[in-house]
Parts: structure tokens; C-alpha cells; sequence
């Protein structure tokens, strides 16, 4: 049975280097995915995102790092670690292509419910950052509100 893994991408009509201070910086972050963070990105620490439709924080533990061009962390998923890689990729024309990969889960129903998930969470993610870099709007603001309720 072969496992699920999620793959997204989009092209970002901004150098690299600000694609990538868009992702490892909070403050930037905050403006397009979480509401807050107890820190940056650096290799080999542990930041708590906290969201803005979901109660509480969620540790992510950051791995490697090579500045504007791979973001790799791991997530928990129940009691399963997950691990992302975001790749950067300059393209011809200056824009930076985003490339997520999470994975890995079972062929099963909890691993399609997941696959569902967080693809939908990806594609926000990149639609989100592609928003705020490109005309400075956030997205995600009162766009999960009935989450909450």
C-alpha cells in the first residue's frame, strides 16, 4: 500500500530572499498564516505557533535550514511527528517558486482525512503568502471566524 504525502506549490512574483524572510520571520507570518509565534525560524529550535481559528499553540520543531532555499521543520499530528520541506526555487524572471512537501500517512481513512486536511491548509498557505507579498493583504483575517464559534 503505498503512502500519502501532499505536495503544493505557486509561484511568488518576489525575490527569494523575501519569500524566505516572509516564512522564518513572525512578525512577517503573522500578517498572512499564524497569529502569533515565540520566535523565529533558526535550525535546531522549538517555536509554538498559535492560529488564528484554533485554540492553543503547536510546536514546531526546526530542522535544516539553508537560507533561501530549503525551511524543513516537523509538526505533530496526534501522536505522529510529520515533517515538512519548503524548497525555494529562484525562477528566470527574479519570482520564487514555493514547494511544500509534508508527509508521510498511511493508505488509510485517517490518512486521506489528512491528506484532505492539509492540502486544503498548503494551498491557503501559499495563496496567503502569494496575497500578502505581492499586495499586502492578508487573507486569512476573518476568513476562518466560523471556526471558532
Amino acid at each position: 500500500m503505498k503512502k500519502l504525502q501532499i505536495n503544493a506549490a505557486l509561484q511568488i512574483q518576489k525575490p527569494v530572499q523575501e519569500v524566505y524572510d516572509a516564512i522564518i520571520d513572525p512578525s512577517k507570518m503573522s500578517m498572512y498564516f499564524i497569529s502569533k509565534s515565540t520566535g523565529p525560524m533558526e535550525e535546531g529550535k522549538t517555536v509554538w505557533w498559535e492560529f488564528p481559528e484554533f485554540e492553543g499553540s503547536s510546536p514546531v520543531r526546526v530542522g535544516k535550514m539553508k537560507p533561501n532555499e530549503l525551511i524543513v521543520f516537523s509538526w505533530d499530528l496526534g501522536e505522529k511527528a510529520m515533517t515538512v520541506e519548503i524548497n525555494l526555487v529562484t525562477q528566470k524572471d527574479g519570482s520564487t517558486l514555493v514547494k511544500i512537501a509534508e508527509g508521510e500517512m498511511d493508505n488509510d481513512e485517517a490518512g486521506l482525512n489528512w491528506l484532505k486536511g492539509n492540502t486544503e491548509g498548503w494551498a491557503n498557505f501559499l495563496a496567503c503568502l502569494k496575497a500578502y507579498l505581492e499586495y499586502g493583504i492578508n487573507l486569512r483575517k476573518g476568513g476562518f471566524d466560523f471556526m471558532r464559534k
